[in-house]
């Protein structure tokens, strides 16, 4: 499609057994700097395809996704052009499959987190959740940034590249927006090997605030421990999956 006059590509995927008259989520899945939306797709260059959602979707909503590509490879959203193309996007997908408006969601690492954060800030009445996993506030924005949105947030108490700090600073803005009780996260130790999960408590209906931090680096897929799989998908999962 074009948005504000620039040529933009994206990916969709529909289930299996599609049904035109049944309304599923839409679930968008963004990548990071340097990645592209073929790589979301295909499960290469780290990420587990669809960022590992698929296999735990095991409900009758199920969910469309869509990955789209960023300009230069990522998501700078300069005057707010990102936006507006996923929101056109959006649209568009809506127009030719049956989404359930009330289930929009938006997932991704890295510069991806950031743009979901940058979509909970700008585009608050119109998604549902989103999990920002190892974002920042400042690279893709923050326009408004008052409405609630339901929150998921994960980041590595190791991370060199964007640290914590900035995965905090996010989860606060929608502890507050969320009307939710500010309180301590525990956090694990680096060389621990595990993850801690906080639920903040008091939080207005319907926009919960999830807290993840791990013992780890710059990564979409953090394990605990010797594990072999990842905990990222069931978390997101886990937290997309209330709302129904």
């Amino acid at each position: 499609m074009t948005a504000n006059g620039k040529s933009r590509t994206f990916y969709v995927n529909t289930p299996e057994n599609y049904d035109k008259d049944h309304p599923y989520r839409l679930i968008l899945t963004l990548h990071a700097l340097g990645g592209t939306a073929s790589q979301v797709v295909a499960g290469t260059g780290g990420y587990y395809a669809w960022y590992g959602i698929p296999p735990f979707v095991n409900d009758t909503v199920n969910a469309i996704y869509v990955a789209p590509d960023g300009l230069n490879n990522g998501w700078a959203n300069q005057g707010g052009e990102d936006v507006t193309f996923l929101s056109q996007l959006i649209t568009s997908v809506e127009a030719d499959l049956c989404v359930d408006q009330n289930l929009r969601f938006s997932t991704g690492f890295s510069y991806g987190g950031a743009m979901s954060y940058a979509l909970a800030c700008s585009m608050g009445q119109e998604i549902r959740a989103v999990a920002v996993l190892s974002g920042n506030p400042q690279i893709s924005g923050c326009a408004d940034g008052s409405k609630p949105v339901a929150y998921y947030g994960q980041h590595g108490v190791s991370d060199q590249v964007l640290p914590i700090s900035g995965g905090r600073e996010m989860r606060d803005r929608f502890i507050k927006n969320n009307g939710c009780t500010a309180q301590t996260a525990e956090e694990p130790s680096a060389g621990s090997g595990k993850y801690m999960k906080t639920t903040f408590s008091n939080c207005s209906a319907d926009h919960p605030v999830v807290w993840v931090a791990f013992d780890g680096p710059h990564t979409p897929t953090p394990l605990e421990n010797a594990a072999g799989k990842s905990f990222t998908p069931s978390e997101t999962w886990a937290f997309f999956s209330q709302f129904n």
